[in-house]
């Protein structure tokens, strides 16, 4: 991979993470499931430790991140944690998968590429973390949906989950 279109997908993933930092912070200020604000707040400082490792492997290859994903990134993820906080919890889980998912997958994509040994552990640790945080939110649908069920008074087969 040339070293420019190395740079362009650190910065890429330098703004996306950026942008999660942001949208679970806020979105965790404004939960008001403890469980949920405790999750947030943690996967939000997780995906800050991805900000900082990836400006550092940015900076080692003699560039500088972007400064879109230093100015935009946080009031996109502030802007759209906003929003989906007008909804409901549901729809923010939701949200969050698919930005989750969307991180995984090119995450993937450039791992393939990479040769550099310590990046390409990097970005593997950074794809598991994404690839956990992507089970939680779903994991929390799913209890979500049980406690749904349980309030309207349905129940489950014996063996189902």
């Amino acid at each position: 991979m040339h070293k420019k279109d190395l740079i362009r997908s650190l910065n890429w993933f330098y703004t996306l993470e950026i942008e999660q930092v942001d949208l679970y912070q806020t979105q965790a200020r404004a939960a008001t499931d403890i469980y949920l604000r405790q999750a947030l707040t943690r996967i939000a400082a997780i995906e800050q430790e991805h900000v900082i490792n990836l400006e550092a492997e940015i900076r080692r290859r003699g560039a500088t991140p972007t400064r879109t994903g230093a100015v935009i990134a946080p009031l996109l993820g502030v802007a759209a944690a906003t929003v989906l906080n007008w909804t409901n919890t549901r729809t923010v889980l939701w949200a969050n998968i698919t930005l989750e998912e969307k991180a995984i997958a090119d995450y993937k994509g450039l791992i393939l590429k990479v040769a550099d040994k310590p990046l390409f552990d990097l970005l593997w640790r950074h794809l598991i973390d994404e690839d956990l945080h992507a089970a939680w939110y779903s994991n929390k649908l799913k209890e979500l949906d049980r406690l749904a069920l349980h309030k309207e008074g349905f129940t489950t087969p014996s063996g189902w989950q």
